[in-house]
């Protein structure tokens, strides 16, 4: 019902665009279902990955976090730094697989690639964008420090890093 003086309605035209970011792991068509990883034993079933047995006849297709790990391409990037971090190295350690370990519970495709030590330095690469955000904010909360993180424009990348001195 129009009511006199009334502006006629516009469409609106100010919807929000979402940015463009590429990752080139991220599978492009549906996969049959179910799915296993043959690698990790990781099975897709309604629409994501999750740990379960294996059911039979299954389609055989690497998982994404897989294929990064073959490949060694990291989607995410943790550095432990500080003059606190050689005198704990065994406390983060542990402290960082405990938060691997609950997120991949959850979400299969989360997973550390791999944990390098130099110079005193440790560098944790992972499958994705969240857990190195997860473990930083772990790190902090345990034992306080600075916490500072960059998502790369237009890719599937994040770098965390985690300082503490003394």
């Amino acid at each position: 019902m129009k009511h006199q003086g009334e502006i006629p309605r516009q469409p609106r035209r100010d919807r929000l665009l979402r940015e463009h970011v590429h990752d080139p792991y991220k599978t492009r068509l549906k996969l049959p279902e179910p799915t296993v990883c043959p690698q990790c034993g990781a099975v897709f079933h309604e629409g994501r990955w999750h740990w379960a047995p294996r059911p039979e006849p299954a389609h055989e297709e690497l998982c994404q976090a897989c294929h990064r790990i073959n490949n060694r391409y990291s989607a995410g990037e943790l550095t432990i730094a500080g003059d606190f971090v050689p005198h704990h190295k065994d406390e983060i350690v542990h402290l960082v697989r405990h938060q691997e370990e609950q997120e991949k519970a959850e979400h299969p495709l989360h997973r550390i690639m791999e944990i390098e030590e130099r110079d005193g330095t440790l560098v944790v690469r992972t499958t994705d964008i969240h857990l190195p955000r997860r473990i930083g904010e772990a790190l902090r909360h345990a034992y306080h420090g600075a916490l500072d993180f960059h998502y790369e424009e237009e890719a599937y990348f994040i770098r965390v890093k985690w300082t503490r001195e003394g």
